[in-house]
């Protein structure tokens, strides 16, 4: 026997409507095509579904196992189509993120937090297990998403810009380096630097001065939490820095003092790799928008100024 979906949603179509003329109404087709669908399924069935002696028409004993059959799995069958369709239209899908920016979790949270209330059907989820691996794991779909700071030439790959940030100097009040307008990298060898548990080439003040200067701290402490490392440094156990969005609430703290990292600053910009292929899906693009104006707002009320262009 061989039984198809259109002869179970035949099946519940009849029982629904009560009879073949306003089933076949229902499901647009004639009514002699329902009775000779209806004909052929009881011929492979081998049984009569249907008790045609009443009015309304009813089901046989056989054809209520069939209805049975039907409603247990023509719901599956319709959730999977809508789940489809919702994919096809881009209403739905899987975001799953993996961070290179290990700061990054103080602007993404209310940026996922405005994304999940805009999109309910996407399923979110971060991968900071994955921040030393992120950019392969993007190729090979593990991931839909890395924000990083560091792009590459990859194929298939987008790096979309996402803002640029200032990455910040940051000592307790009493701090002797307090006293001075901005540090440099000879600065930082008779100090306790205090940085996030990740690869130095991850982390702006090497990559971006001490490296590049061949200077090396006299030692570097790796803290897991933002807060704890702020702990740290109000308790003049070290020193650290930032990205101005999360010093935004402590530059006007008495416990600390925050400087600029060399006498013009330094700039980086953060990025969002998809795979090309997803970079215009209309959740990714409205992630993007938000990635793109929450940590600015974040900026704005650090330093207090009236307007701040993301990149």
């Amino acid at each position: 026997m061989h039984i198809e979906f259109r002869h179970l949603r035949t099946i519940r179509a009849i029982h629904e409507a009560g009879g073949l003329a306003r089933a076949a109404e229902a499901m647009n087709i004639t009514q002699s095509a329902l009775s000779h669908q209806v004909k052929g399924l009881e011929d492979q069935a081998g049984v009569e579904l249907f008790v045609r002696r009443t009015k309304p028409l009813r089901l046989s004993a056989a054809g209520l196992k069939m209805l049975r059959l039907a409603e247990r799995i023509l719901p599956e069958i319709e959730a999977l189509e809508d789940e489809f369709a919702n994919l096809q239209s881009g209403r739905s899908g899987r975001l799953h993120i993996a961070i290179e920016c290990h700061a990054c979790f103080d602007w993404l949270f209310p940026v996922l937090e405005q994304f999940r209330r805009a999109w309910p059907e996407v399923d979110v989820d971060i991968r900071p297990g994955l921040a030393f691996d992120a950019l392969p794991a993007l190729k090979r779909e593990e991931v839909d998403l890395v924000v990083s700071s560091d792009p590459e030439e990859l194929a298939d790959v987008d790096f979309s810009p996402l803002f640029d940030y200032e990455p910040v100097f940051v000592a307790a009040a009493q701090h002797p380096l307090a006293q001075k307008p901005f540090v440099e990298a000879g600065d930082f060898r008779t100090e306790t630097l205090i940085t996030y548990p990740v690869e130095r080439a991850r982390l702006d003040v090497f990559s971006q001065l001490l490296t590049p200067a061949k200077v090396e701290p006299r030692a570097v402490r790796q803290v897991e939490l933002t807060a704890v490392i702020l702990l740290l440094v109000a308790s003049n156990r070290g020193v650290a820095v930032l990205p101005d969005w999360v010093v935004r609430d402590v530059r006007y703290h008495s416990d600390y003092v925050t400087r600029p990292i060399t006498e013009t600053g330094l700039t980086r910009r953060l990025y969002a790799a998809t795979r090309a292929e997803d970079t215009a899906r209309p959740f990714m693009a409205h992630l993007l928008k938000l990635a793109r104006t929450e940590p600015v707002k974040l900026q704005r009320a650090g330093r207090g100024e009236g307007a701040v262009s993301p990149a």
